[in-house]
């Protein structure tokens, strides 16, 4: 364990990260340790970083070693104030067995510590991705089921998360519980890990720059929202402190859709066919060239447009930022390979993306 510096718990709320060193957990750490009402963060992670961060201290914890993981985590959640859980693995997503064991018997070993611990507020990662299918042309609020789609195992273990969350609600009701339920996150610093994550090995830094991309595939229900990751965390920090609980829908404007991408790129709109785009994609994956399986882009087009409003009225959260910015830094940091000093966030990982292809993109974490 490490420690950036020490604070006296009596300063301020101690708050603890579980899943601290991905996109999200990075950019949560930075808005808690900028924030005076917070005395210090523990900041949970399957492997200690290398980066370090004001007021916070670092330890490990493997939530893929159920049993094991409930012990450390309680002793972790122990005077905590809250607890916010973003611990997620989407890959290797050709092995849903492991995601399985570490998102959901993981959520499970999380939601057994805060029990045990008696944490007064329990903050949770959900995303867009338990929403059912809905719809493209109007936006749905909260209400919305969270069955998620079956045959992706993002979306399903989401879905899965979201029933634990509401019996763990019935059986603890004098712990806070926040979903945040956020489009899709996207940050300069994560760029390389999430190309590892859903592009592979093989995409061409250079050819990622408006003039170079020649073309955007347009295919009905290629609408979706994103939203800076930094937004994202200032969410986090606001529900540390409101005495809110329940579901927040987190997203930017506009909504992404091929025209949007086109004229960011510099391209032009060519009509493509679902069924063939997916069968492209599907061949990619099939040849383990591509990390994502074909099931992500089946929900993809079926995601609903989420309603933001609860999010701005009891929150008091509103984005900084907008859609564009946020594909921006990601375009930025995917053209010059930026990352950080945490394991999932490193620009490159050992052997380089000679390495990645070698294993199977999307086989291993």
């Amino acid at each position: 364990m490490t420690a950036a510096s020490e604070s006296s718990p009596d300063d301020g709320r101690r708050v603890v990260v579980v899943g601290a060193t991905g996109n999200v957990g990075s950019a949560v750490v930075r808005a808690l340790a900028g924030d005076p009402e917070v005395a210090s963060v523990v900041g949970l992670a399957r492997r200690v970083p290398g980066w370090s961060m004001e007021k916070t201290t670092w330890a490990a914890v493997d939530l893929g070693h159920t049993g094991a993981a409930r012990d450390a985590l309680a002793a972790h959640f122990a005077d905590a104030d809250a607890v916010i859980h973003l611990a997620w693995m989407i890959q290797p997503a050709r092995d849903p067995l492991t995601t399985w064991r570490t998102n959901v018997l993981g959520t499970d070993e999380v939601l057994a510590a805060a029990a045990a611990a008696s944490v007064p507020a329990l903050i949770c990662a959900s995303s867009v991705g338990a929403y059912a299918p809905g719809p493209k042309d109007r936006l749905v609020d909260e209400s919305w089921p969270t069955h998620g789609w079956p045959t992706a195992s993002y979306t399903r273990e989401k879905a899965y998360v979201e029933r634990m969350l509401d019996a763990f609600e019935l059986e603890h009701p004098g712990i806070r519980v926040v979903r945040m339920r956020p489009g899709f996150l996207f940050a300069r610093h994560a760029a390389s890990g999430q190309r590892r994550l859903f592009l592979g090995p093989l995409l061409p830094a250079p050819l990622v720059r408006p003039g170079r991309t020649p073309v955007v595939p347009d295919a009905p229900g290629l609408r979706f929202q994103v939203l800076h990751t930094a937004d994202a965390a200032e969410a986090y920090r606001l529900a540390v402190h409101r005495p809110v609980r329940g579901a927040f829908n987190l997203t930017a404007d506009p909504v992404v859709d091929p025209a949007l991408l086109a004229d960011m790129f510099g391209a032009r709109t060519v009509r493509v066919p679902r069924p063939l785009l997916r069968t492209a994609l599907a061949a990619a994956w099939g040849a383990r060239l591509a990390p994502a399986a074909p099931g992500l882009f089946d929900a993809l087009v079926r995601l609903p447009l989420m309603d933001r409003t609860r999010a701005e009225e009891d929150l008091g959260w509103t984005p900084r930022r907008d859609a564009r910015d946020a594909l921006a830094d990601l375009i930025h940091g995917l053209r010059h390979r930026t990352g950080l000093d945490t394991p999932p966030l490193r620009p490159e990982v050992p052997g380089g993306r000679l390495a990645e292809a070698a294993t199977g993109a999307g086989r291993r974490p």
